[in-house]
């Protein structure tokens, strides 16, 4: 194993965005062949509880490695929910059910990582 580790993952205040990134330096040892992974660490931040991070629709992965340098976690919401436009209407004429219900995430949430 080369190094592990975690970061914070911040999506912003609320209503927050639908992906954010955070940038992991200081891995001198690390390749360009080097396998990186990320998952959600299931640990209380300042904005969600540890179950929040159980059960939200949220992808992590990590990519864009710089060998000598480090890599890119990144955090995308996954949920298949799509956000209506405002004033929006149906066939039928009728506002949308999903008004107002979107894609994005807010604050803070923990990821842990591993390369080797």
């Amino acid at each position: 194993m080369g190094a592990q580790g975690t970061g914070l993952l911040d999506f912003g205040a609320f209503p927050g965005a639908s992906d954010a990134s955070l940038v992991v330096a200081g891995q001198a040892g690390i390749l360009a062949g080097s396998l990186v992974e990320a998952w959600l660490l299931p640990a209380a931040t300042a904005d969600h509880t540890a179950d929040e991070h159980i059960v939200e629709t949220l992808k992590v992965f990590a990519g864009n490695i710089v060998p000598g340098t480090g890599f890119t976690l990144y955090g995308v919401n996954d949920s298949q929910l799509s956000e209506t436009p405002p004033g929006w209407q149906s066939a039928g004429g009728g506002q949308s059910g999903q008004a107002g219900r979107g894609t994005r995430l807010y604050g803070k949430w923990n990821v842990a990582w591993v390369w080797n």
